[in-house]
């Protein structure tokens, strides 16, 4: 019990910090836009990630430093990217009643998902290598009981975040308030693919 209680707050740790991910999902939470899907994406790749390094995988990436730079700098074009277009979206404000629907592309928001997810650096960092090497601090069978533990967090983080997002849908009906979230969403993006682009 010890393991798991570990692995779940050693996961909560790593994952609740403000990122890109975090607000992909924030915001389609508020949109009330394919929510389940991103929910299940982000979370499905957690777990696949968390137990590859709590199988051995951060060693390989550890000594392959050339696929965490090429990582780096992909994810610098995407968040660069996105992080604009948020700004331009915050140019045309739009309001949004609590619970209304928003017509987006499965497709479009799949993309997004994945690639704020596989695209980001420090999930290899942070999610295979930190916690695959602290996993294996636990021995066996701990460690897998502290992978446990870290897969739980990112589906209560996850899920939380995004449908809880909801509560909040109602003080942005106000297209304002639609337009400081995307400005303060498109800053963070480029902040975070300056960070990278400075091997931050």
């Amino acid at each position: 019990m010890g393991d798991l209680v570990a692995g779940l707050l050693t996961g909560l740790s790593l994952i609740v910090a403000i990122g890109a991910q975090n607000a992909f999902v924030l915001r389609q939470g508020l949109r009330s836009s394919h929510v389940a899907l991103v929910v299940a994406i982000c979370a499905f790749s957690d777990v696949v990630l968390i137990v590859a390094g709590v199988a051995g995988i951060g060693v390989v990436l550890d000594r392959a430093a050339w696929a965490v730079e090429v990582v780096r700098w992909l994810g610098v074009a995407f968040l660069t990217a996105y992080g604009i277009s948020s700004l331009l979206r915050a140019r045309r404000p739009q309001a949004l009643a609590a619970g209304e629907d928003v017509v987006e592309s499965r497709g479009g928001v799949v993309a997004k998902a994945v690639a704020l997810t596989w695209l980001n650096p420090h999930v290899y960092l942070d999610t295979v290598l930190l916690l695959g090497s602290i996993a294996g601090t636990h021995g066996d069978p701990g460690r897998w009981w502290f992978a446990v533990g870290a897969c739980v967090a990112s589906v209560v983080w996850f899920s939380g975040l995004a449908y809880g997002a909801r509560l909040a849908a109602p003080r942005l009906a106000d297209p304002r308030a639609w337009q400081v979230l995307d400005v303060l969403i498109g800053l963070v993006m480029l902040a975070i693919a300056l960070r990278l682009a400075l091997g931050a």
